[in-house]
């Protein structure tokens, strides 16, 4: 069987096993409700609109064509989720990026780019296979690396979108301390000081205080609403403001002077990470002088005695 057979037996016999799988995993017996499903009409009022008309925000850029999927790759999703570990971390990780959606969102996001990652490595297999540059060995793997390949990019995008929400946070972390000490230093109590850097910041980190005084009004006490900012944003100057203030409220010490210090911290520690990032930057300088400039130098400056060393022979 030449290659260009192993390619169309491959596409063939992959539509064929996911239409039978389809076939055989929507059939009535498979798909029966459970019992919480039966007795949820008489507990509550029941759902008339159908999943297709859901209006819960989109996973992906395909609008219509996600409505019409949405379901499926829900399910999937919910199936994935049994063999994933590491839940509460991805909740976690989720609120450092600021973002609201659950992690059985995120694990539809995650199922979306592995099926496209999928779809990518098929295609491309299936390109190599008919033009005799692939083995079928070397065909799957390539179709499995590419639906590993969407899953782990779409946590590296998740690890992207953390890195930059904090370094915004933190750029603004010592504005934010100052105007909170500025209002302290005027008369204002910690929540008041807090309530006017909400109203006259924007921000990041002034969302977050704005989530802290929304727990604050709702009953919270103060101290555990900053507690909760800590645990989320995991940011270690953060996670010393928010200690410093709790002592301060607890023992009485003068909020100003804390809200200083903090804010002089935080700018010796972006001090800091300039100086580092520009030492980084000359050591990365470095290369292109040394294997570029430097050796057409020594080729400029010797070139001359050679050609008049070989004249005089």
């Amino acid at each position: 069987m030449t290659a260009e057979q192993w390619g169309w037996a491959v596409l063939l016999g992959s539509a064929a096993g996911l239409g039978l799988w389809l076939a055989i995993v929507r059939l009535p017996v498979l798909r029966a409700p459970t019992f919480a499903d039966r007795i949820a009409p008489q507990l509550r009022g029941a759902a008339t609109r159908s999943r297709l008309l859901d209006d819960s925000a989109p996973a992906t850029p395909f609008g219509p064509v996600e409505r019409i999927f949405r379901p499926v790759i829900v399910d999937v999703a919910r199936w994935f989720s049994r063999f994933t570990i590491g839940n509460a971390a991805t909740d976690r990780r989720l609120q450092q990026a600021g973002r609201d959606d659950t992690v059985l969102d995120y694990r539809v996001q995650q199922t979306v780019w592995c099926g496209l990652g999928l779809l990518a490595g098929t295609v491309v297999a299936v390109a190599g296979a008919l033009a005799g540059r692939l083995s079928t060995l070397a065909a799957l793997l390539l179709v499995l690396a590419g639906a590993v390949g969407g899953f782990a990019l779409r946590d590296a995008v998740l690890g992207a979108q953390i890195k930059r929400r904090e370094a915004r946070m933190l750029a603004e972390f010592p504005s934010l301390a100052e105007l909170m000490a500025l209002a302290v230093s005027a008369g204002e109590s910690a929540g008041g000081a807090l309530e006017r850097v909400v109203r006259t910041s924007h921000g990041e980190l002034a969302g977050e205080f704005a989530r802290v005084l929304a727990q604050n009004r709702a009953g919270t006490p103060l101290r555990t609403a900053l507690g909760d900012l800590s645990r989320r944003t995991r940011l270690a100057p953060l996670a010393r403001f928010v200690d410093g203030l709790n002592v301060a409220i607890e023992r009485g010490t003068p909020l100003a002077d804390v809200l200083h210090a903090q804010a002089a911290d935080v700018r010796d520690l972006s001090k800091r990470q300039l100086m580092e990032a520009a030492g980084r930057k000359e050591i990365g300088m470095m290369v292109p002088l040394v294997f570029g400039v430097l050796p057409l130098t020594v080729v400029f400056a010797v070139f001359p005695g050679i050609a008049l060393l070989n004249l005089g022979w």
